[in-house]
C-alpha cells in the first residue's frame, strides 16, 4: 500500500525487453536505504517487486499485463520515474490509499500556469471518468493528487511548485502518457451500486465452479 508521496525521482539505468516482458533497473538513492529483495516500490504509481539490488540500483521483472495497462513501454534508457516505498506501519499518511494497481492511461491535453500552480487537463478513456468527482483524489504516475474539475472524459489536476519539482510531472506536456489509479474507495462504492445483488452471483458463481 502506498499514499502517492513521492520519495525521489530515479533513473532507468537499463532495460531489457522480451515481447510484452522487461527487466529493468533503476538507479536510485532514497528507496535503497532499507530495501530488500521482495519489497514493493511504487514505480511512476506501478507496484512492482525488488528482485535484486546493489548500491545504486535496484531490479524489477515487468510482466505482460503490467506492460499493456501503463506508460511503461515508453520507457527507455535514461527516463526518470517516480518513485515510493510502501507505506510502513505506523507511517505519516500523507496523500491517499493508493494500491499501486494502474487502471489505465490518461493523455495530457493541456498545461497551464497561474499563480504558483499549474493547471493539468488529463484525457480519461471513457470508462475510468465515473470514478472521479471534484475535491477526489487520483494517483497520477504514482502521484497523489486533487480533482478540481470534471468535464466529459477530461479531468482538472493543480501542480504545486514542490510537486513539479519533485516528481516527474513538471517536466510532463501535452500529448505525453500517464498512469492513472482512480481512487479505490470510489471504485468499491461504484461496484456496489452497480451490483446490489454481488454478493448472491459471487457466491453461486463459486459454488458452480468448485470453489465452496
Amino acid at each position: 500500500m502506498f499514499t502517492g508521496i513521492v520519495e525521489e525521482i530515479g533513473t532507468i539505468r537499463s532495460i531489457e525487453q522480451k515481447e510484452e516482458a522487461m527487466d529493468v533497473s533503476i538507479e536510485a538513492s532514497v528507496i535503497l536505504q532499507d530495501v530488500e529483495e521482495g519489497d514493493s516500490i511504487s514505480i511512476n504509481g506501478v507496484c512492482l517487486t525488488v528482485t535484486a539490488f546493489t548500491e545504486t540500483t535496484a531490479s524489477f521483472d515487468v510482466m505482460p499485463e503490467t506492460f499493456r495497462a501503463t506508460n511503461f513501454k515508453d520507457l527507455t534508457e535514461g527516463s526518470k520515474v517516480n518513485l515510493e516505498r510502501a507505506l510502513a506501519a505506523g507511517g505519516r499518511f500523507g496523500g491517499h490509499i493508493v494500491s499501486g494497481h494502474i487502471d489505465g492511461t490518461g493523455k495530457i491535453t493541456g498545461k497551464t500556469p497561474e499563480a504558483n500552480a499549474v493547471y493539468y487537463e488529463i484525457e480519461l478513456p471513457e470508462d475510468l471518468v465515473q470514478y472521479f468527482i471534484h475535491k477526489g483524489s487520483i494517483a497520477v504516475d504514482g502521484t497523489s493528487l486533487t480533482v478540481f474539475g470534471v468535464k466529459g472524459n477530461t479531468i482538472l489536476v493543480s501542480l504545486i511548485p514542490h510537486t513539479m519539482e519533485h516528481t516527474i510531472l513538471g517536466n510532463k506536456e501535452p500529448g505525453d502518457e500517464v498512469n492513472v489509479e482512480c481512487d479505490m474507495i470510489g471504485k468499491y462504492i461504484a461496484h456496489f451500486m452497480k451490483n446490489k445483488n454481488s454478493e448472491e452471483v459471487s457466491s453461486d458463481f463459486l459454488k458452480e465452479n468448485g470453489y465452496v
